[in-house]
């Protein structure tokens, strides 16, 4: 029973986060370019949005950070690591790019996709053949002995 629960708890949240895109306007890429036009008529309202979820994001993690399991069970896995690597830095520069050229990210592209924008449809290909680039090229990245 707590296993279905922390399931459609997942769900919900799932569908109150798109519709946090849609009304916000982070799922249209022309809202998203003209926050990022600071150089043109430049639209500062994805600012609010932004902050938003930076103090959500800042309140889960106080809020788990209390915790030792999760909410319905289960280990907790929180991130450690806080050192700036350059893997880190290049992918960081990556999504930003994109971001600026296509004026949508992965969650939005999710949402965009549901409402049938055939944009959204050439991005999540895009961003999963990346994914898949970069995953072998670490993996063979790692599995190169190292010359001294």
């Amino acid at each position: 029973m707590r296993k279905h629960f922390g399931l459609v708890s997942q769900y919900a949240i799932g569908v109150l986060f798109g519709w946090g895109l849609i009304i916000s306007g982070m799922s249209n890429p022309k809202k998203v370019l003209g926050f990022l036009d600071i150089a043109g008529s430049w639209d500062p309202s994805l600012i609010f949005v932004m902050v938003g979820a930076i103090l959500v994001g800042l309140g889960g993690f106080y809020v788990v950070s209390k915790r030792s399991e999760a909410f319905f069970g289960g280990a907790l896995h929180v991130p450690t690591r806080r050192d700036i690597t350059k893997p880190l830095v290049i992918g960081s520069f990556v999504f930003g790019i994109g971001w600026g050229i296509a004026g949508i990210c992965p969650g939005p592209a999710i949402v965009a996709l549901g409402a049938g924008y055939l944009k959204a449809f050439v991005f999540i290909v895009a961003m999963l053949v990346g994914m898949k680039v970069c995953e072998r090229f670490f993996s063979a990245h790692k599995q190169k002995p190292k010359q001294a």
